[in-house]
Order: C-alpha cells, then structure tokens, then sequence
C-alpha cells in the first residue's frame, strides 16, 4: 500500500501568511500537545493561574521545560509573563480529564481582584522550592525556576525553566521505581480551535538495533 505523498497539499511560505493564520497552521499541524497550568505570584503575593499550550519537556540533563509566553499586545505584559520576568518562579500543572474544565475557566480574563484558582475551584497547594504553589487537584505538578528567558519580539518570550522537584498525585508515579500508570494520569492535550484529546488509545513501538540482515547493508 503506497501512502500519499507532500506534493498535491498545502504548501505555504509562513511569512506570506497573517499572524493570525501562521497561529492556525502551525497549532493545527503540531498535535496533540501537552498542556501546562502555570501558577505564578504577583507583587501583591495573589496567585495567578493560566494554561498554556506551547509547552514542552526539552532536556533532562539539566532538566529543563520550555514556555512561549505572549504579551497583551501594545507592550503590555500578561501576568505570567510579568510575573516569570520579577520573580523567575514559576509551577507547571499538568492538566487530567477531571481537571479539564476548571483549566478553561482559569483562561476567562479576570479582572485583578479575582483569582483564577478560587474561580475554578481549584486549590492551592504549598511548593516545596519556589514560592508559587502548586495546584493540589493537578496530576503532577513541576516545580521550576527561570533558566533563560528569551525576547523573540514585541509579543513573545521563549521562557526555559529548570524543573526543580517533581510532584505527583497517589497512583500516578511509583516513587520507587519511577513508572507512570496512564490510568491514573489520565492526561489531555490541546488540539486545535477548542478541540482537545484524551490519549486513551495507546500503542507501543519498540525502538530496532540496526541488524544488517534486516535492514540492508
């Protein structure tokens, strides 16, 4: 069975298109992705809390997750950005299926004097290593602090954070052996527009030695 090949499809050069449709384009082809429930603090010690989808793991050695943070617009910060830039603190939650909805709500924009975590029904649970807390409800949460923040322009920050501890609800991680229970996690991931993913459906490929027999000389 022969599969279909680039030619014939889209193809785009990204900065003939608008921002909003390089936005469209590159979140529709990257899936699924994981999503972070970043708590920060304010100069005020309020807890802020938003989720993000350009997030990833990039490195263990040091261990290292990567943030693009994005701005209001017209040089106004959002308040993570702002908050990442003062204190260089921050928590990333991971997002399960029973936490989903109040993820969603902690992205309405709330004026100052409402807190998201309050908002959505979540609570806040003491760091061991920064001074934002984590979310208690949240699968696991990573405790980190800014390794670099990088100025792409006016409206983004690429924010690389050190993972500092590691912490996860009963049942998601065996603290011995390190092994994770999927269903116990029960992550989602963020897809495109307002379209999310559950990864029920798994398989496994297990990574080949290069045998000469096997795959040609």
């Amino acid at each position: 069975m022969s599969l279909p090949t680039l030619d014939g499809g889209l193809d785009v050069r990204l900065c003939d298109l608008a921002v909003r449709d390089r936005y469209k384009v590159l979140t529709s082809v990257v899936i699924p992705r994981p999503i972070a429930l970043v708590t920060t603090l304010s100069p005020a010690g309020h807890v802020n809390a938003a989720p993000f989808s350009f997030f990833n793991v990039f490195s263990e050695d040091p261990p290292l997750v990567v943030l693009g943070l994005q701005s209001r617009g017209e040089g106004a910060l959002k308040d993570t950005t702002a908050n990442v830039r003062r204190t260089g603190e921050f928590v990333a939650n991971l997002v399960s299926e029973d936490i989903a909805d109040a993820m969603n709500r902690c992205a309405i924009d709330y004026p100052p004097e409402i807190g998201e975590l309050s908002a959505a029904g979540l609570t806040a649970s003491p760091s061991r290593e920064v001074a934002p807390p984590a979310i208690a409800e949240a699968p696991v949460a990573m405790e980190c602090r800014r390794f670099m923040i990088v100025n792409v322009s006016d409206e983004r920050d690429l924010l690389v954070g050190e993972v500092l501890r590691v912490r996860a609800r009963p049942g998601v991680v065996d603290p011995a052996t390190l092994y994770l229970d999927m269903d116990a996690y029960r992550p989602i991931a963020r897809l495109y527009a307002n379209r999310y993913a559950t990864l029920r459906d798994r398989f496994e490929l297990v990574r080949e030695a290069y045998d000469p027999d096997r795959h040609g000389r």
